[in-house]
């Protein structure tokens, strides 16, 4: 068979990075990693193609060559995966369908043929053998969670490396919390689930035969939810595999918690991990306990945040409002909490209730369920009937979002995370496509933009002070612009 791939389109948003791209001339910020795992479990006779349409256009050409069609995406990518599959279907060609957006919202997929509802390692197999046999089912689902020991390595060749900004990898899923907007334990468990590290280090050393040389994000959602193979297995491998120079930037997700093994914040560091996304979502205990957000209660977590930056660990975070137990003054003290933290990338969002999670169950039967979620975190939107009126909930949320990304008060905030920030790691030599950002920056911010005045002060500040950290610095303003551009856009 001849298949083709297909990855929709994101749109405008705070992780697409798309105005932060263009200053080094890349397309999009990650690969498809589901569909690039998918392909390498498809057999070797069967030819593969790829298309994501974020870095390239799927064209008629392309469609009359395939035999059949796998489409993933998540929810934010419905709009783009609709229009896909509608195209699929007008040329005649088979659609086959899995990924978080088709789990939870099959329904709405009237035409696809065939379904994969949860992980395709434990479904994927038995799809293959009834297509071969002309007997493929409509929906192929399972009551568990499929061992993910020896998932292969993604079939990087398929993908243009060259036009993503990060490569993806991936250790565990699922997650030991279940804080009750989180749709993670729904679709992947409270057990985390991992591969061997063997199997991770040959994935990095495929992507390095490659010729891959920049940031690697380890897409676990929870990095640390199994602490005891991470730091008996996974990170000492790391360790030594960044022995000979391959000294790789790493990114991750973590909980709080992190804070609380010393030992493994430096594991982490030492295996080249140097920014890590956490959920912090309210410095309000109120909210935190309602939300079942219980290991983020009874901390100091600005003083947290602060000693993971100590470590050389660059914290980015979420942020919520809209919660039962918000009250207006929570607005305020989201931006206390965020600019005293340092938190340059501080993604906020109105609360919202993914299909799947107990917050969606509770909403629905309390009659205050308005549909379904966009899956765009800073849309201002939200699906739930909130306790608070919903005009001063926007309202408020403009406020947050307004000052945040202020070009004076976010060039603040980079000013006191560098402050905080002890990197371990030495410097690496500053590379073209670093140079060619820092001049573009030097354009675009600091002559074209009105918070121009804001940069050079910073510039100045960082070249006499932190003139090691000049080219992270150049990176957080290059955010900082993307940031502005989506916020302008969703706050109109």
């Amino acid at each position: 068979m001849n298949i083709l791939l297909v990855y929709p389109a994101f749109p405008d948003t705070f992780w697409s990075f798309r105005h932060a791209l263009k200053f080094v001339h890349k397309r999009a910020a990650f690969p498809p990693l589901g569909l690039l795992t998918i392909a390498a479990m498809l057999p070797e006779h069967w030819d593969k193609r790829l298309i994501d349409v974020n870095i390239e256009k799927l064209t008629e050409r392309d469609l009359a060559w395939a035999d059949a069609v796998m489409i993933s995406g998540m929810t934010v990518q419905r709009d783009s995966a609709r229009q896909i599959v509608d195209r699929c279907k007008a040329a005649g060609k088979c659609v086959i369908a899995g990924g978080p957006l088709f789990t939870s919202e099959f329904e709405d997929f009237t035409s696809v043929d065939h379904f994969l509802l949860g992980e395709a390692e434990g479904l994927l197999p038995r799809l293959i053998a009834d297509l071969e046999n002309h007997c493929a089912e409509r929906f192929y689902e399972s009551d568990h969670h499929p061992d993910i020991h020896d998932s292969p390595t993604p079939l990087w060749t398929l993908a243009k490396l060259k036009r993503y900004a990060s490569m993806s990898v991936q250790f565990s899923r699922g997650c030991p919390f279940d804080c009750d907007f989180c749709n993670i334990t729904a679709l992947f468990g409270r057990k985390p689930r991992v591969k061997s590290a063997a199997r991770v280090v040959r994935e990095f050393d495929s992507l390095y035969a490659a010729g891959w040389r920049g940031p690697i994000f380890v897409v676990d959602d929870n990095l640390i939810g199994n602490k005891k193979l991470l730091k008996t297995e996974l990170l000492p491998a790391l360790i030594e595999w960044r022995k000979g120079k391959r000294a790789l930037p790493l990114q991750t997700q973590v909980s709080i918690n992190l804070v609380n093994d010393e030992p493994m914040m430096q594991q982490m560091v030492e295996a080249g991990f140097d920014t890590v996304f956490i959920g912090i979502e309210t410095p309000d205990e109120l909210g935190l306990a309602a939300c079942d957000k219980r290991q983020n209660l009874h901390r100091d977590l600005v003083a947290d945040v602060k000693t993971i930056q100590h470590h050389g660990l660059q914290v980015q975070a979420g942020f919520i409002v809209g919660f039962d137990t918000d009250t207006p003054s929570i607005f305020q003290r989201q931006i206390d909490f965020i600019q005293n933290s340092g938190i340059v990338t501080a993604m906020v969002g109105l609360l919202q209730a993914p299909i799947g999670t107990r917050l969606y169950e509770r909403m629905r039967v309390e009659g205050r369920l308005l549909g379904k979620f966009t899956g765009d975190n800073v849309d201002g939107t939200t699906n739930v009937r909130t306790k608070m009126d919903l005009e001063p909930l926007k309202a408020g949320y403009r406020q947050v979002m307004n000052h945040l990304y202020s070009p004076e008060q976010y060039y603040q905030r980079i000013k006191t995370f560098l402050r905080e920030y002890r990197p371990a790691q030495k410097t690496d030599r500053v590379r073209w496509p670093q140079l060619l950002a820092f001049g573009h920056s030097i354009v675009r911010l600091g002559v074209l933009s009105r918070g121009r005045l804001h940069y050079w002060k910073l510039l100045l500040w960082t070249l006499f002070t932190r003139r090691r950290q000049l080219p992270l610095a150049v990176t957080l303003w290059i955010y900082g612009h993307h940031f502005r551009k989506v916020c302008r856009l969703h706050l109109a």
